[in-house]
């Protein structure tokens, strides 16, 4: 009697908190001003999707951290456009030969004004600083004689980019230690990594030449007279104070540590996005009813206690995509619907071994219990798999498979949780110890109509 009473009690237990977890993503879900509001990717939302090539030729060490510079600072950028719920990522692009460009993709929801977005990040500056070298002599041959031309000095790069500025000001020379009243001059603050490497420079190159080019133009070229430990340098110009204002902003905002060039644009309207919205959302309901009508007609009362763990299981997707929170794409909600699948799955195989169990003559209570003892190994080593598999996929994959492999994987360890723990919890309330025709035709399957062997053997006596 104890036993049963704890059963019931879980059941009312794992009711109770699917209540509580209904009135939560209900309460969500109405209110998109919630700060559980589920987020929509690009796909869904309608919006921009801008990738770059991000151009590393140039960087003597350190390349990842570089690049990983470069991420954050289109970040900084595109949050300062005022996008809601960016996506700024490094990607690899595929090679034939095998070395696969280095590309930024930034994705903007909501923005389907392709020229302000790609103005916002492409006025972003590349800030170096170069040792100036020796002109290059190039001969040229004229009628028979051979002359030899001095070229543009060589520029030799010093690994001292935008990636180390800390923040940039606009000043005003005031005619004293060799600046021009009233001249626009820029203030760069280097952080702590910058302002070493700015030391060990000046103070290894005292005499020579140090060119600060902005966007591959050389706006001054000062002799180093002697080394720089305060870890700032001027930039100065034949600049306005307009354009010492710009440039100190977009300083500011982050100097580009290596050039990038646009390779693509992609916009998606906000009424295709919403096309797309509502069609996954009929695909996960249609879909979903089909396979909660399937489990009942052919596994009956176990159908049923299935079809109810399956609920749960989707307001516990639900509840974790809000939560966590997960940006929700058109291939997030292809996951979704793949993990219902396998949910599934799952109780077939429980209620597979049931059957059999009670085939045999077993109790109900018994069968139910050797029946998820049997099913326990395939569901354990089939969950697994699909968990490796969706950590690969995440780790490996483009955004797009992100998507898809992050909403699997946490369908796939909640399916476990549904059909393990909750379908069992159910079933133990529910089931006597023993039951007749009655109660072994409700738990059997298909044309089966319950009889057992030990029934058949009597009957035959």
């Amino acid at each position: 009697m104890q036993t049963r009473l704890s059963r019931a009690l879980a059941a009312v237990l794992v009711l109770a908190l699917a209540a509580g977890l209904g009135y939560f993503v209900l309460k969500t879900t109405h209110n998109p001003h919630s700060a559980y509001a589920v987020h929509l990717g690009l796909d869904l939302a309608g919006g921009t999707e801008l990738i770059y090539k991000a151009d590393t030729s140039g960087i003597v060490s350190d390349k990842a951290g570089a690049l990983a510079s470069l991420r954050e600072v289109i970040d900084r950028r595109v949050n300062a456009f005022g996008v809601a719920e960016p996506l700024v990522q490094l990607e690899k692009a595929s090679s034939v030969a095998g070395n696969g460009e280095d590309r930024l993709l930034v994705e903007l929801p909501g923005v389907t004004n392709v020229k302000a977005a790609v103005d916002s990040i492409g006025k972003t500056p590349v800030l170096e600083f170069k040792l100036v070298g020796p002109a290059v002599a190039t001969p040229s041959t004229v009628g028979t004689s051979t002359a030899i031309s001095v070229g543009e000095p060589t520029l030799i790069a010093t690994g001292l980019t935008g990636q180390y500025v800390k923040s940039a000001e606009l000043q005003f020379g005031n005619g004293q230690g060799g600046t021009t009243a009233n001249q626009p001059m820029v203030i760069v603050h280097f952080n702590s990594d910058g302002a070493k490497l700015f030391k060990d420079i000046t103070s290894q190159n005292i005499g020579k030449q140090i060119a600060i080019v902005l966007d591959g133009n050389v706006i001054s070229s000062p002799i180093v007279q002697e080394a720089i430990v305060g870890g700032d340098a001027t930039i100065s110009g034949n600049f306005t104070p307009q354009q010492g204002r710009d440039l100190v902003q977009n300083l500011n905002f982050g100097a580009l540590p290596v050039p990038i060039t646009l390779v693509s644009s992609n916009t998606v309207g906000p009424t295709l996005g919403s096309v797309a919205y509502n069609a996954g959302l009929r695909a996960s309901a249609i879909g979903f009813l089909l396979v909660a009508l399937f489990m009942i007609l052919w596994y009956r009362l176990p159908g049923v206690v299935a079809s109810i763990a399956l609920v749960i299981y989707v307001l516990i997707t639900i509840a974790l995509i809000k939560v966590v929170p997960i940006t929700l794409t058109a291939s997030g909600i292809a996951g979704f619907i793949l993990s219902i699948g396998l949910a599934v799955d799952a109780n077939v195989l429980i209620f597979e071994r049931m059957k059999e169990e009670l085939k045999s003559g077993k109790g109900a209570q018994e069968a139910a219990t050797i029946g998820f003892g049997r099913a326990w190994p395939a569901i354990r080593d089939g969950h697994l798999t699909m968990i490796i598999s969706a950590i690969i996929l995440f780790w490996v994959g483009t955004s797009l498979i992100k998507g898809f492999a992050l909403v699997f994987g946490f369908g796939v360890i909640t399916s476990l949780i549904s059909a393990v723990f909750i379908t069992r919890i159910f079933l133990r309330a529910i089931l006597p110890a023993e039951g007749g025709r009655g109660l072994r035709f409700l738990l059997s399957s298909g044309f089966h109509t319950g009889t057992s062997t030990t029934d058949t053997e009597t009957e035959t006596k």
